[in-house]
């Protein structure tokens, strides 16, 4: 198996005669070679760390994104003043607008080693600079950080619509019976806005094989030093299709992706419809 050492392809060795004017049904047949490419290697096939980045990224993403976006959103309807609850509102809001080709731009001049923020920092300080870009460890965190601060502003705005819609009167009644602000969050708010936590993160899983390609692409690039730990689906997919122009394995591990992430919804529906059916899709 040969392999793209510049962008991190694994290339399929296997070349299909392609013609068209014989149409599907009488072109050549390969049965499931594709497949077979997509998941031969051991552990070390695409197969493996493709779905173990995907689903892992998209964990993290979808919980720690919503417990952030709910705490947000709880913290915004108690503050008092009027003015600065609107301009906590917009300046957490405005990331969302921004471009992920300028997320990534963003990046690589905080991270670039020759002439960086960072490094410009540290040299400053009589350190030595270092090579972020070299360091695959670290990516998963930055990757996280940039997401929950593009997106959480957004995502607060659903749980600031749900508590917005709570009677107010049950808040008065704790009130009068000496809850603090404390005891309200735990014993009303929280109870309150479990349905609707609990149907966004349903929401959220229908697409957990669906990677953040926009966020990853522009991050990372074509840095094949750290498609280890940050490849995904979709941009495995991507490359395979403009890199090495392999329509099969593409197509093969868009199969893949749909069909895990149908069976990934359904079970854990059926999961959440054993516990407390109110709150299942279907």
């Amino acid at each position: 198996m040969n392999h793209d050492f510049a962008f991190g392809i694994e290339v399929n060795p296997c070349v299909i005669e392609i013609t068209i004017g014989k149409g599907i049904f009488h072109s050549p047949f390969v049965g499931l070679k594709n497949f077979q490419y997509f998941i031969s290697g051991g552990w070390d096939a695409p197969v493996v760390y493709l779905t173990r980045n995907t689903i892992l990224y998209n964990l993290v993403f979808i919980f720690l994104g919503n417990i952030l976006q709910c705490a947000f959103a709880i913290m915004i309807t108690t503050i008092a003043g009027r003015l600065f609850k609107r301009v906590a509102q917009s300046i957490m809001l405005l990331p969302y607008f921004v471009s992920y080709v300028i997320v990534g731009t963003i990046a690589y001049n905080i991270f670039n080693s020759n002439y960086g923020v960072l490094n410009s920092v540290l040299k400053a300080f009589g350190q030595n600079g270092i090579n972020v870009y070299m360091i695959d460890w670290i990516w998963p965190l930055i990757i996280t950080f940039f997401f929950l601060w593009k997106g959480t502003g957004y995502g607060m705005v659903v749980y600031l619509a749900a508590i917005t819609g709570f009677d107010r009167e049950i808040y008065e009644a704790a009130k009068i019976d000496g809850c603090n602000i404390f005891k309200e969050i735990r014993f009303i708010t929280l109870p309150l806005l479990k349905p609707t936590f609990i149907m966004l993160v349903l929401f959220s899983l229908g697409g957990i094989m669906r990677g953040q390609f926009d966020l990853f692409y522009n991050l990372i690039q074509r840095n094949g030093q750290l498609f280890r730990v940050t490849d995904v689906l979709d941009t495995y997919i991507y490359r395979a299709m403009t890199v090495n122009f392999n329509l099969g394995s593409s197509t093969a591990a868009g199969v893949y992706q749909s069909v895990f992430g149908f069976i990934l919804v359904v079970t854990v529906n059926q999961i959440i419809r054993k516990k407390n059916p109110d709150n299942a899709l279907f």
